[in-house]
């Protein structure tokens, strides 16, 4: 039901893009969420269909990614939630968390290198914020690092959260000193 009528703001082609995304969580993924939940486990034979469908890093332009809106980002994240808030959190980790930091602040060397495979599914991040004494909040932070020459030298202290076991690579914030 939309009572309010939410669906005339949106253009047939946001449209398009939520039906195409529930319709993959209706197939793809339900099917077999009872079976992973029991396990406690991620299906990541979906992660390839994830990828042709586009949602990684879907609101990123170039590298491999979709170019689509804000907007067709939040309804593709409603639907993947409908389906199950760890389906939604996989997609937005990779795409939000790990691939959003090296769009805006990583070289052309490292867009080129890391941003295709991830939009493609070879590669998967992981992001990590979580610290034992703090949990994820920022100004709690007590890891930093500092310059040594060209590179940043970490005093790493965190505990490892959202794509952890799966993970190809590791996005990480420290504070900088």
């Amino acid at each position: 039901m939309d009572f309010y009528r939410t669906d005339d703001l949106l253009t047939e082609e946001e449209r398009l893009v939520r039906s195409t995304v529930a319709r993959f969580v209706d197939q793809r993924f339900l099917p077999s969420i009872a079976e992973h939940y029991e396990a406690a486990t991620f299906p990541l034979e979906i992660v390839p269909d994830l990828a042709k469908l586009g949602v990684f890093g879907m609101h990123l332009h170039g590298y491999g990614a979709a170019g689509m809106s804000n907007v067709m980002y939040g309804l593709a994240c409603q639907e993947l939630e409908r389906g199950d808030s760890g389906l939604r959190s996989f997609v937005s980790v990779q795409g939000s968390l790990c691939m959003f930091p090296i769009h805006r602040y990583g070289s052309e060397e490292q867009k080129q290198g890391w941003l295709p495979r991830m939009a493609a599914g070879e590669v998967i991040g992981c992001f990590g914020l979580t610290e034992p004494e703090f949990g994820s909040n920022p100004a709690g932070m007590a890891t930093r690092a500092r310059r040594d020459g060209k590179d940043w030298i970490s005093q790493l202290q965190e505990r490892e959260i959202a794509n952890t076991g799966i993970k190809s690579l590791k996005v990480r914030f420290n504070l900088l000193v």
